[in-house]
């Protein structure tokens, strides 16, 4: 199985900016709701939902944070050793049919020699496709230096 080269501790500098986008489906909804087992109405029952304020069903707020991280898997393959913390704000509803643009900055580094690596301070915003701001989130993972062997 060939291992992802993604960044390391020691490449990675304050300021950087990685991005990620993905159109949500009705796939991820019904998806949400089963792996949360949150059946609100607001997410899974249409017609109740064009009755609320956001006139259709809406994504659950988990399932935004999640998606939002995918960036972070696709920016650190192969050189995470954990996912330490995710602080999600959820500021608009997101529907099926919506594309989202995550995009993340780097805002600090800790050393941890004895993880051989690092802590990674991140932050987000999550955009729809007409720009609205659909959530914010701060985020830290452990990243492996360059020295660091890794198993094939």
């Amino acid at each position: 199985m060939r291992i992802p080269s993604g960044v390391t501790y020691d490449n990675v500098n304050v300021g950087a900016v990685f991005e990620h986008a993905l159109t949500v489906t009705e796939t991820h909804l019904v998806t949400a709701a089963g792996m949360f087992g949150d059946f609100n109405p607001l997410h899974v029952d249409e017609s109740y939902a064009r009755r609320s304020r956001y006139g259709t069903r809406i994504l659950h707020g988990p399932f935004t944070a999640a998606l939002m991280s995918t960036a972070i898997g696709l920016y650190f393959a192969g050189t995470a050793i954990g996912f330490l913390e995710h602080n999600c704000r959820f500021i608009a509803p997101v529907r099926p049919g919506d594309t989202l643009t995550t995009t993340w900055s780097v805002t600090g580094k800790i050393d941890k020699t004895k993880h051989n690596g690092g802590i990674v301070e991140l932050s987000a915003v999550c955009e729809n496709q007409d720009g609205v701001r659909v959530a914010e989130a701060r985020s830290k993972v452990l990243i492996r230096s360059d020295d660091v062997a890794v198993a094939s």
